[in-house]
């Protein structure tokens, strides 16, 4: 693991290099004769990592750069919608201040605005009023917030319905869904408080049936990936669609070009297959050649975070609880290191541990993460307690 965490440390050899150092990165995999890589974040996926990997002979899960511009460019990803008929919101794309602010003051809000670039899940405003949004496209073009993410904004329509993730394994030319997930992205309960990563997830989604399935896979996940494929950019990995389920639909709302953070913590444990002979088979080619089954199952996670995220927050702080919960209990580690003590977890992050649990309903999974997420403490942590409350137009 790169650099990994205090709890990949217990069944993985952590290195402390940085993702982002590509070449020290094939260096060391071909040092170790590593047989497979996975890339997990999107900033090396966007640099070309797998590219390098690839030239080097390296077997390697992951896209290539120019196929994740599907997640590095909004602008990119939209014209791709458009062109391939692949249903998504309306919108236009910008690289001029003056034309964008123009363009924003003829809008009905609720009005989308989104930087162009990678920004860490942050680059995304929904404005209630054209003030708002006129702040937002000053703030990710004028002050420059996001850096180079920036130079191009994309303004579309807000899209209501019931939002999902919806994942596929992909060698580029067979698609294969994964279960789909539902996430909570708003930091405190009723959806209140600045957008985060992720406070929690919880798949399937409620409303899911055999019929949507089907829907986003003919509709949104195959056309995207022979879409790809057609403008020269084979697609292979995990191609996450963030969907809105609206009454005309799914529509994209955003690709990603990896599994997703925290929603993959609650689909992967359904997954009965193993997860390196599907891996190993998208980088063979050789994806139709698996059969990949799911649990009938339901699972749930909840995030533990720092006090104060996703703004300012204070890290190394132990970790009690870890050792009391039961059994059949997973938790993900994320802003964590190992102290100086022997068996010491200590928080070196904003989002913290997601605890996650399955049962024979969303209402059972729900009901085990909550009775086992008040056995863990650190000073300062929170989580929202409502995650997975099927209610509302739920």
């Amino acid at each position: 693991m790169a650099p990994g965490n205090a709890g990949t440390a217990k069944i993985a050899h952590n290195l402390a290099l940085s993702p982002n150092d590509i070449e020290l990165l094939v260096r060391v995999a071909q040092e170790k004769r590593i047989d497979l890589v996975v890339i997990g974040p999107e900033a090396p996926l966007a640099d070309g990592i797998v590219d390098q990997f690839i030239v080097r002979g390296i077997p390697i899960f992951g896209p290539t750069k120019r196929a994740t511009e599907i997640e590095s460019s909004k602008v990119f990803a939209k014209e791709l919608m458009q062109k391939y008929n692949i249903p998504c919101a309306r919108s236009a794309s910008f690289s001029e201040y003056n034309r964008a602010k123009e363009y924003i003051k003829r809008q009905n809000p609720p009005i989308v605005v989104k930087a162009d670039g990678l920004a860490a899940g942050k680059g995304v405003t929904v404005a209630d009023s054209i003030p708002q949004a006129l702040d937002a496209l000053s703030n990710i073009m004028e002050a420059r917030a996001f850096g180079s993410a920036g130079e191009r904004v994309v303004i579309e329509e807000c899209l209501s319905g019931e939002e999902m993730s919806a994942f596929a394994f992909t060698d580029g030319k067979t698609v294969i869904p994964m279960v789909s997930a539902c996430d909570y992205k708003p930091v405190f309960d009723g959806d209140q408080g600045p957008n985060t990563g992720g406070m929690g997830s919880y798949s399937p989604p409620h409303f899911m049936s055999l019929t949507l399935a089907k829907k986003v896979k003919e509709t949104i996940m195959e056309p995207a990936v022979k879409a790809m494929a057609r403008e020269k950019r084979l697609y292979r990995g995990v191609l996450y669609g963030g969907l809105m389920i609206t009454n005309n639909g799914p529509k994209v709302l955003e690709f990603n070009a990896r599994f997703g953070d925290p929603e993959t913590q609650v689909t992967l444990p359904l997954l009965k297959t193993d997860l390196v002979d599907i891996m190993l088979a998208v980088v063979d080619n050789k994806l139709e050649q698996i059969n990949v089954e799911w649990s009938q199952d339901a699972c749930v996670g909840v995030v533990m975070a720092s006090a104060g995220y996703p703004r300012s927050y204070k890290t190394g702080f132990p970790i009690t609880g870890l050792d009391n919960l039961d059994k059949d209990i997973l938790v993900f580690h994320a802003g964590t290191k190992v102290g100086l003590e022997l068996g010491q977890v200590l928080t070196s992050g904003g989002r913290v541990l997601t605890v996650v649990a399955m049962g024979k309903t969303i209402a059972d999974a729900r009901q085990k993460v909550y009775a086992n997420i008040s056995r863990i403490h650190f000073d300062g942590c929170y989580y929202r307690k409502d995650i997975a409350e099927i209610k509302r137009s739920q």
